[in-house]
């Protein structure tokens, strides 16, 4: 009785799954670990040294420009370069900036290492570690568990949010109500912390192995896939390619200014996903995590403890409500299951600063956290299918610096909203934004996923009739 349940929760996937895999996602843990901690405390830690609303809002969208440029290049080279070699850079470069934040109160010094080393203003995936992690779990993964692997990618993500929030929080305290820390000081800590965890991230970076990398094609290589374990064409099938345009030659394929060597038939498909993609980053980044923690802070008077046990629950319930996105996509699809279980957090967004109850503000929030991270194990998955092997890494990472470059210039307008006392009217905007992409996500893909789904029974019921025959 017990085995149809892990299977229905994944568990046997990922147990099954590879020695990498799973250090992917140890990585993920960790390094959401450090972004969750640095987020409860990064907008008051900046106004605390004297920086305006307006300044932190700046300070936001250059860190995300100046993170668009680095990951675009790590990315689109992440394959050529050695993915292990970039995710171990990464994790040097995380352990620098939060030595920087440590010791330093510079504006202009700590904008410098929030950039090169990783410092999210959101508490969001930025750099290029996910889109690197996810292209090589990807090439790990067979097609029938790739769903599986993804929702715990994204769920043990999340778990890594909630205890940093939730650790973060109460050390906050504890410095300053036990310890009689100044806030400033004790944010230092924390900042040592992210370092700390950077240094974790690097070692369990060392423990890849070569599986991870991409293998060298040959002209001769026509029968296998790109990770060359003799999945068959399970990870080079994309959603649109038919069995005839798998044999499309080179001179049919044109290229993208920003993206060299995108297959024709999939240039509709990227530029569709690079402009829905932006715009729920956008939306996103109106109302991101540090500027949500902020506005609790000021408006309700909340301490870092109470800051951390709060949004450590609702990093839980998101990572939690993962598990049913996966049971969903396999019997809805992964697009319906993105728009629909998405469709209600972004209500509960627009809503949420409107009350001046607490409990009732606080009430909107969990009800967003029950819905709001479900379409990301989906989103991943649906990416992966329709992505062809060879350029999976280029184009998610193109993807990453496009939803990066749009919710860059976000904070700012933020940072503007709060310094008018207006800070509501960035996150109705964002709920009713994040609306839009859902709604343009159904419309465009959802009939390219049910003929997509037809054709695959279909061809089910033929190998049937074959084999009975």
């Amino acid at each position: 009785m017990l085995q149809p349940i892990l299977h229905e929760l994944g568990l046997v996937s990922l147990y099954t799954s590879p020695l990498d895999t799973k250090l992917l996602c140890s990585q993920r843990f960790v390094r959401l670990f450090a972004y969750g901690g640095s987020t409860l405390i990064l907008a008051s830690f900046l106004s605390a040294l004297g920086i305006s609303d307006d300044r932190i809002g700046l300070f936001m969208t250059l860190t995300l420009v100046g993170d668009v440029v680095i990951s675009f290049f790590l990315t689109l080279f992440a394959d050529r370069l050695g993915r292990k070699a970039v995710l171990l850079l990464g994790s040097a470069l995380m352990c620098g900036s939060g030595v920087v934040f440590a010791l330093s109160g510079n504006f202009w010094v700590l904008l410098a290492a929030a950039v090169l080393g990783v410092i999210s203003p959101g508490g969001n995936e930025i750099g290029p570690f996910r889109a690197v992690e996810e292209s090589t779990i990807a090439h790990l993964t067979a097609k029938e568990h790739m769903s599986d692997i993804y929702a715990w990618y994204s769920l043990i993500g999340t778990a890594g949010t909630a205890l940093g929030m939730m650790v973060c929080g109460w050390v906050m305290s504890v410095l300053q109500d036990a310890q009689k820390w100044e806030f400033v000081p004790a944010c230092r800590v924390v900042f040592v912390m992210y370092a700390g965890v950077g240094a974790v991230k690097f070692l369990l970076t060392m423990g890849l192995s070569k599986s991870v990398e991409v293998e060298k094609k040959t002209t001769k290589d026509t029968t296998t896939n790109g990770n060359g374990n003799g999945n068959g064409s399970s990870e080079t099938d994309p959603l649109l390619e038919s069995n005839a345009q798998q044999e499309v030659v080179k001179p049919k394929q044109r290229k993208l200014f920003f993206l060299p060597g995108v297959q024709a038939e999939l240039v509709g498909l990227v530029t569709s996903l690079l402009l829905l993609f932006g715009l729920d980053s956008f939306g996103s980044s109106l109302a991101s995590l540090s500027w949500i923690t902020y506005y609790f802070r000021r408006k309700f008077g909340m301490s870092d403890g109470e800051l951390g046990s709060l949004f450590s629950i609702t990093s839980i319930i998101q990572a939690t409500s993962m598990l049913l996105a996966s049971s969903i996509a396999k019997r809805f699809g992964n697009v319906r299951t993105m728009v629909f279980t998405h469709l209600p957090s972004c209500i509960f967004l627009a809503t949420m600063s409107i009350p001046n109850s607490l409990p009732l503000a606080m009430a909107l929030l969990i009800g967003r956290a029950c819905t709001q991270n479900m379409d990301v194990a989906p989103r991943a998955a649906f990416l992966a299918e329709a992505l062809p092997a060879e350029q999976r890494t280029a184009i998610m990472g193109t993807i990453n610096v496009v939803k990066t470059t749009a919710s860059s210039l976000a904070p700012l307008l933020t940072g503007v909203l709060s310094s008018g006392g207006k800070l509501w009217v960035s996150f109705v905007l964002a709920g009713c934004l994040k609306i839009v992409y859902d709604l343009g996500i159904l419309i465009t893909f959802g009939g390219m996923e049910r003929e997509n789904r037809r054709k695959a029974r279909a061809l089910s019921r033929a190998a049937e009739d074959s084999e009975n025959a």
